[in-house]
């Protein structure tokens, strides 16, 4: 069942004033992280900044209408999972005004364990920067402060970040970007009381792309920072 505090009335009114265009749909589905099989989960989602537009829904998949180019936060939550939290950002959907965001559940009962492991690979996909440059959008500080409280938890952990583009563009100018963006990250985690000596920092550029489709979501999953475990 899906409860929006403004549909239909609203989507009428922003056709009646001509702001079809700024309509954008967002999609995607929800997955169990290892073994990428459907997960039947409680989704919900609210406009930013003031929540005028709410809605739940509870299936293995999402669809709804985002309006007046406002990003919105989305709750996914299942039963044995860890809840996923991520902002949809209108600015990044296709020019078909789609924009796809698949969710990945990990189970509530190895994620502890697994986060803690050495080599385990964590991508952060709620890190947001603004486009060409290296400055975290505030959106990002919930998942960062996350990785804050694993690693003062966890007193002698060593973690490696990451950095990646996509491989369009200038290949120099993708790697210098991809350093900054792993430097802005370390800074944000040392200034919340990590020890310098705690975060490595490799640059990869666009040397290591998950996918080589041609399309926007490819491009974007490309561009990424994932945190590796060095030690614990």
């Amino acid at each position: 069942m899906v409860r929006l505090l403004c549909f239909p009335l609203c989507l009428i009114y922003a056709f009646s004033l001509g702001q079809a265009d700024s309509l954008v749909q967002a999609e995607g589905r929800i997955l169990h992280a290892t073994t990428k099989e459907p997960v039947t989960a409680r989704i919900t989602y609210q406009s930013m900044p003031y929540g005028n537009t709410v809605g739940t829904l509870t299936n293995t998949s999402y669809s709804f209408t985002m309006f007046n180019n406002e990003k919105y936060a989305l709750m996914v939550e299942a039963t044995g999972f860890e809840p996923a939290k991520y902002t949809l950002d209108p600015a990044l959907a296709n020019a078909n005004k789609r924009l796809v965001q698949d969710i990945e559940l990990t189970p509530a009962e190895t994620k502890t364990e697994e986060k803690s492991s050495v080599g385990h690979v964590m991508r952060l996909n709620n890190l947001i920067f603004q486009l060409g440059n290296s400055k975290i959008s505030p959106d990002s500080y919930s998942e960062l402060n996350t990785v804050v409280a694993m690693m003062k938890k966890n007193e002698t952990m060593v973690v490696q970040l990451e950095g990646h583009t996509d491989y369009q563009g200038n290949p120099k100018d993708n790697m210098r970007l991809s350093r900054q963006r792993v430097d802005a990250v370390k800074d944000y985690l040392v200034s919340k009381g990590v020890a310098k000596s705690r975060v490595k920092l490799k640059a990869f550029g666009g040397t290591q792309p998950l996918s080589r489709e041609d399309t926007p979501e490819a491009h974007r999953g490309n561009r990424r920072v994932e945190l590796r475990i060095l030690e614990n």
